[in-house]
């Protein structure tokens, strides 16, 4: 299948990467330079309308912005491929995410939005859990993609909006797990208890999942080298901000973590992982 990418941070080289290996054509494009033999079986294309001349592109660009920015103001649709499916498999906004789908459908192209689960070495093992919505025929087509990205797909629905609600609120919960586990050594510590040992009681008893064990992990070796950068973990809690306003919830943990982020930002922290919230607290 010929496969167009566009953004090549960890992230998106990883899948892009993963995509040629499978056997696929894939051109790509990146807003920064990067090696013309980035991606095996691929090329490094000059403009991003090269990428989405097609079957399937996806976009790993940063945010709302960076999307609008390439895609929509440079008029990438209307010379899109025939039939082209676009997934975007950044975080974006719910309103945004509409947006999107309405101008596909405008050019009667098929539009999939698939934000992922997975640091950059989960994606470079092709182990992310993907999160799609929109139409079952768009879906149908790139399944076999996401068969080559990931571990597992999971459908939310028909509407595209459906994966970025998801995806928003799932990292939200992922930044509340940080400050919780935060918020207990502070205490535990207070008392003469081994971060380490306490963490480890958590995550082996009750708290047994993939984010507190990832995490617990750097909040006891302090290790905050970035994975996911904190800047970024703030913008998705913005998303999420955004996405509880437009439902007319109060939200009140959402309030607690937004601002404890904004203060390890504050902190010189942004280019930390996320988790260095954690630390930020812990420090002062």
């Amino acid at each position: 299948m010929d496969i167009g990418f566009v953004g090549l941070g960890r992230m998106g080289l990883a899948m892009a990467s993963n995509l040629g290996r499978a056997g696929h054509r894939v051109r790509a494009w990146n807003r920064s330079p990067v090696p013309a033999d980035a991606v095996p079986n691929g090329v490094i294309v000059a403009t991003p309308q090269e990428a989405f001349d097609a079957d399937v592109v996806f976009t790993m660009l940063s945010d709302d912005a960076a999307i609008r920015e390439v895609v929509l103001d440079g008029d990438l649709l209307s010379r899109a491929r025939q039939g082209l499916v676009h997934v975007v498999a950044a975080t974006i906004s719910v309103g945004f995410a509409d947006e999107l789908a309405q101008v596909h459908a405008a050019q009667g192209l098929g539009y999939v939005s698939a934000p992922v689960f997975g640091r950059p070495e989960v994606a470079e093992a092709a182990q992310l859990n993907i999160i799609a919505a929109g139409a079952s025929d768009s879906i149908a087509r790139v399944a076999p993609l996401f068969e080559v990205i990931g571990r597992r797909v999971f459908t939310m629905g028909e509407h595209p909006r459906a994966a970025n609600a998801s995806k928003v609120a799932g990292n939200m919960m992922i930044a509340m797990a940080i400050e919780a586990m935060a918020e207990a050594v502070a205490i535990t510590e207070a008392h003469g208890v081994e971060r380490g040992a306490f963490l480890d009681l958590m995550t082996q008893t009750l708290f047994g999942c993939r984010a507190y064990e990832n995490y617990a992990g750097k909040i006891v070796s302090g290790d905050y080298e970035p994975g996911f950068r904190l800047a970024l973990g703030l913008k998705d809690l913005r998303l999420a901000t955004a996405a509880g306003d437009a439902s007319g919830k109060v939200l009140p943990m959402l309030d607690a973590v937004h601002g404890q982020m904004s203060a390890a930002l504050a902190a010189g922290r942004s280019d930390d992982d996320w988790s260095a919230m954690a630390e930020n607290l812990l420090a002062n």
